[in-house]
């Protein structure tokens, strides 16, 4: 795959799509904090991996709009929220999500006259995860849907998945968005549920993360189905399919 450039990438926050309001992000980040295990005998520094975090940094204009990037960030929300974005809007393409708390929401209003805001989401639990995308941005069913496959390229793996949804608009009575996985694309393994792969059924705006066993085979192909009664659903879904063992 050749080198990409940042065009067209989405941001998504607790099941808004704020991508026309932030104009840079700064920082997604991530991965281990260091322990320092220097001995008196040593003559450099020794670490050894810590705890896990990210953290997830960026700039909006300011937009009072219903449920634009004003009224969503300047709540400055106790409880978790989930972020994703996604390097494009193509599917299969990278994605990085954070479960995190909202720390600020500070405003600048420079001496030309822009009036811009500087955000910052520190991880809770789990880190930034970085993985792809199963839906081409936003997609929208209007009837339970079987989605197109995203390949991995690279077998099974036996260190499961987490994934993330976010819902932005609904219109019916619930809508049960799952992952469903093939060792072929369906050509003669029949698609199956990923165990642990289906999200709380929505009935409106929502995200979440779920996450399957960590010992858990997960196959080289994903791809997203919905269920359920239901006239219009806008959504995303971007999941991490673990090459390695992961703990949280």
């Amino acid at each position: 795959m050749a080198k990409q450039s940042g065009l067209g990438d989405n941001f998504y926050i607790a099941g808004y799509d704020l991508s026309g309001d932030i104009g840079s992000l700064s920082n997604v980040g991530g991965g281990i904090t260091p322990i320092e295990v220097t001995g008196i005998d040593k003559s450099a520094q020794e670490r050894i991996g810590g705890r896990r975090d990210g953290r997830m940094q960026f700039s909006t204009f300011f937009n009072p709009a219903t449920d634009r990037a004003h009224l969503r960030l300047s709540a400055l929300p106790t409880t978790d929220v989930i972020a994703s974005y996604f390097r494009g809007t193509t599917l299969g393409g990278a994605s990085a999500n954070i479960v995190a708390k909202q720390i600020n929401y500070d405003g600048n209003r420079d001496n030309a006259g822009a009036f811009t805001f500087t955000v910052e989401a520190q991880a809770n639990g789990y880190g930034v995860e970085w993985g792809r995308s199963l839906t081409a941005g936003k997609r929208t069913d209007g009837s339970a849907t079987n989605g197109s496959s995203v390949d991995f390229g690279t077998g099974s793996t036996a260190f499961g998945l987490q994934a993330y949804l976010h819902v932005f608009a609904f219109t019916g009575t619930s809508v049960t968005v799952k992952i469903q996985e093939s060792s072929d694309d369906g050509a003669g393994d029949a698609w199956a549920d990923v165990t642990g792969g289906a999200f709380t059924a929505a009935t409106g705006i929502t995200s979440e993360r779920i996450a399957t066993a960590s010992g858990q085979t997960v196959e080289r192909y994903l791809r997203v189905v919905t269920t359920g009664t239901f006239s219009n659903a806008v959504f995303a879904v971007s999941v991490v399919r673990n090459a390695t063992a992961v703990s949280f």
